[in-house]
């Protein structure tokens, strides 16, 4: 997830039940909730089979549900279906134009498209509403939307402007580890990961510019670890097959 952006799919998952013990038969558009709420779970674990079933029987019950075609649009992207996501997450908006989660996911998809303009002004309008409680996915996206037109600057100040709303927030610290290794800036790269490390898990960029960022700073244990950790836990990955090249030479 932290690959492409930030997803953001705002649905209470209270865990209904099934069965109705009161006996009363359920509308279309509960049971379409039901489904929704059963596929959400299933795309947060990964089990994209599961997930597309639930979600297109949530569609059958009730088409005019947008946190519906937002769920399909965002599981359409994990399927490579890029036409197919960009058309509901067209369609969630359309259904709900209040829906910062909504602009906050096709703000995402439009920047890692290429579409800048189109980007930016949906993960504004997300961030401006007053009603968004969770301002920090928008302002990420917001970085990693500069990010990939090279504004490393304004890429940064966005992130740490995520950091403000949750300071733990684990795609904006991983990030800042990143562009403070990158800027020179080792101390703050190895507190960054180390606030990182608190709330999420390693991963093989963020080991790889651990590993560089304490060679810079002259800890050869650390950064040891770092690379062992590196090749054994993800050892297919491109960072693991980078530090083959270096080792070897």
């Amino acid at each position: 997830m932290y690959k492409t952006g930030v997803f953001f799919l705002a649905l209470m998952l209270s865990g209904c039940m099934a069965e109705n013990p009161t006996g009363h038969t359920a509308s279309l558009d509960e049971k379409a909730q039901v489904q929704l709420q059963l596929g959400v779970r299933y795309l947060e674990m990964g089990m994209l089979n599961e997930a597309q079933e639930k979600l297109l029987t949530a569609e059958r019950y009730d088409s005019q549900n947008a946190e519906v075609q937002d769920a399909l649009a965002v599981l359409s992207e994990r399927l490579g279906k890029r036409d197919d996501a960009d058309y509901h997450y067209r369609r969630a908006i359309e259904l709900n134009p209040k829906s910062y989660s909504s602009k906050n996911n096709y703000g995402r998809f439009l920047c890692d498209a290429g579409r800048f303009d189109e980007g930016f002004r949906l993960l504004q309008e997300a961030l401006d509403d007053p009603l968004n409680n969770r301002k920090w996915f928008a302002q990420t996206n917001i970085g990693l939307c500069y990010l990939k037109q090279g504004q490393t600057d304004l890429a940064e100040q966005a992130f740490r402007h995520a950091l403000q709303y949750l300071p733990s927030y684990a795609p904006a610290l991983q990030q800042m580890q990143k562009i403070s290794y990158q800027n020179g800036r080792y101390m703050s790269a190895r507190a960054f990961l180390q606030r990182y490390l608190a709330v999420a898990e390693q991963t093989p960029e963020t080991l790889w510019v651990g590993w560089q960022t304490e060679r810079a700073l002259g800890n050869q244990a650390l950064a040891e670890k770092y690379r062992n950790q590196l090749l054994t836990r993800f050892p297919a990955s491109k960072q693991a097959q980078q530090a083959r090249k270096v080792i070897n030479h």
